[in-house]
Order: C-alpha cells, then structure tokens, then sequence
C-alpha cells in the first residue's frame, strides 16, 4: 500500500495536507513498481481536482503500473473556512468521480476502489449510502475510514457485498477472522513501518554527531540485506554478462 500521506512525507517532507502533486505522486509510485513485482495499492486521494483530474490521475497511475488505486470523497485541498475538519462531497459528485475513474481505466485487470470517510465524519448510515451508490456504477472494492466497532462493520457487510478495505479501523475490529467474515480483504495498520525507519535515521545521525564509532552504531542493516535490497546479486550477474 502506498499512501498519500507517505508519498508528502518522502518527496515533500511535508505533512498529509494535498500539496503533493499528481506528478509528484505519479512519479513515487513508477519507481516502486520498478523496484518490485509486488501488486501496489495506491491511495490517490481525490483525484487530484473535479473528474476530469480523476481521469487524469488514473491514466497516469495505471502508467506508472499501480494494480489498485482508491479515489476518495473527501472535499480536498481543506476549503477555506473549514477550520481543519473533514468536509465530504456530496454523494452525486462522488458519484461523478468513481464514474470518471472507471471510464478512464484501460486495463481491465487495475482495481478501482471507491473511498469514503463518512463513517467518521457523517457517520455510519451515510458510508452506507455513499459504499452502495459507488458500488452501483461498478468500482471494485470499498475503501471505508474510520470503521471502529464491530456494530457499524456488521451494518455495512450486510448492505455492500463488494471486497472491503479498512483504514484506521478500531481495535475492537481488529481480528482476521472476523474481517474476513465480513469481506474485508485489506485492513491498513498505519505508517509505523516508515515512522520506524525516520527514528532509525535520526538516532543514527544523532549517536554520529554524539561521537559514536560507525561500527557500534545500532539497528544497522547488515551487508546481506543490502545486497538484496539493492539486486546486489542481480547487478553483478549482468555485470559478468555483459561488461
């Protein structure tokens, strides 16, 4: 899963507030698929702008070689005056939106999942609403925020029958088998995994700068594992081939 919030903070080094670019994101994703055969999620945000950037979006993410994206129906960039609480389109332009992403798809096998934060911000009974009349113009799967009881997963289970993906779900929903019982097929965990690699770097520029000898620095990545994340083996074998 490549989120949009990872992608501000390692092209950007900026916060999760849309001053990412489509390019910008674009970019990021082609060079995760090229490191990698592994299908790539990518959380697309809004699209970018109305349906005509939605279109856009999904022309160049497909492109770049991403196996599912998600377009979501927060209102984006925060409008002024929202004192930075999450505002939801209105359910026909998020409507517009997934019809827009889905017109603009030419492979048949890239995933086009309908995204919605209702659940946190209008609550339960309208996700319902929004995941039914996304799925009615054919996405993929339903991507909902802020699932946090196992009361408002079973309500929605029973209306959409589409595979589900969670993102910041509660702890009270957190168990595989129950999720998969109620068709969820990705449940996010959260961006520890890069949280964990910027205080890898800062604790080890802090001991340098501290006067810590390089080799007694801690939670260093051996050779061995460079080389396999670099295709150490790979390039040495070209090498031999061609060189």
């Amino acid at each position: 899963m490549f989120a949009g919030s990872i992608a501000s903070f390692t092209v950007l080094g900026a916060p999760d507030i849309i001053v990412l670019t489509l390019s910008e994101f674009a970019d990021q994703a082609h060079r995760i698929c090229r490191a990698g055969n592994l299908p790539l999620l990518c959380d697309a945000d809004h699209g970018y702008g109305n349906g005509l950037n939605v279109m856009r979006t999904v022309e160049e993410l497909e492109t770049a070689g991403v196996a599912a994206l998600s377009i979501e129906d927060t209102a984006l960039p925060q409008p002024f005056g929202s004192q930075g609480k999450p505002q939801l389109l209105s359910v026909e332009e998020g409507v517009g939106k997934m019809r827009a992403a889905l017109e603009a798809r030419r492979d048949p096998d890239l995933a086009i999942c309908g995204r919605t934060s209702a659940g946190s911000v209008t609550g339960v009974a309208d996700a319902i609403v929004r995941a039914k009349a996304y799925a009615a113009v054919g996405v993929d799967a339903i991507f909902l925020v802020g699932v946090k009881t196992r009361a408002d997963l079973d309500a929605i289970a029973a209306e959409i029958k589409l595979p589900l993906i969670l993102g910041g779900a509660g702890k009270e929903v957190i168990d595989l088998a129950y999720l998969g019982q109620r068709g969820v097929r990705v449940c996010l965990q959260g961006h520890q995994p890069f949280m964990a690699a910027v205080q890898a770097v800062y604790d080890t520029l802090h001991a340098l700068r501290a006067g810590t000898p390089p080799e007694k620095l801690q939670g260093v990545a051996p050779e061995a594992l460079m080389q396999r994340v670099t295709r150490g083996d790979d390039y040495s074998r070209w090498a031999r081939e061609f060189l």
